[in-house]
């Protein structure tokens, strides 16, 4: 962790403030928690494989951080989101952030290494490249999968007509 502190600590603050995670979650407190999920993993293979487990640890800390606001909120309505881009949008309301969670587990369920592309992109914050690092692929994989990962959670995510 030492080694790659600076790396994360940049993701960590730009995702931050993407998820609006406001005030209340300040950059160090993610990378703490984060840290501290990862601590129950103590070595690494390298750096790929610290590099998934960082963009899962904080995925779990954003998405749990959102469950308690919500929780604390009594609930609130569920805004569907834009995949387009990772580093291009935020998510505005925490239900929404549970909700591209809850709609990753699924994707999961169906294709392992496309989830694993969403957690990289869209919660650590991962450039193709390091994405591509991180799961031992190509860039060139990265960008197909992403677009794949993009329309599969528009689909899911798009609210359903009665």
């Amino acid at each position: 962790m030492p080694l790659f502190y600076a790396d994360v600590r940049r993701l960590a603050r730009h995702e931050r403030r993407r998820v609006s995670a406001g005030d209340t979650l300040q950059t160090t407190a993610l990378i703490h928690e984060a840290y501290l999920k990862l601590l129950r993993s103590p070595t690494f293979n390298d750096r790929a494989h610290f590099l998934r487990a960082a963009a899962l640890a904080m995925r779990h800390v954003l998405v749990n951080y959102a469950r308690e606001r919500v929780a604390a909120k009594r609930g609130g309505g569920a805004l569907v989101e834009s995949l387009s881009e990772a580093h291009e949008f935020a998510v505005e309301e925490d239900a929404s952030l549970i909700g591209i969670h809850e709609a990753l587990d699924r994707l999961a369920a169906l294709d392992q290494r496309l989830a694993q592309i969403v957690e990289c992109r869209f919660f650590a914050g991962y450039s193709e490249q390091d994405t591509a690092l991180a799961l031992g692929i190509t860039d060139r994989t990265v960008r197909r999968d992403w677009i794949k990962a993009r329309a599969w959670l528009r689909r899911e995510l798009a609210p359903r007509n009665a």
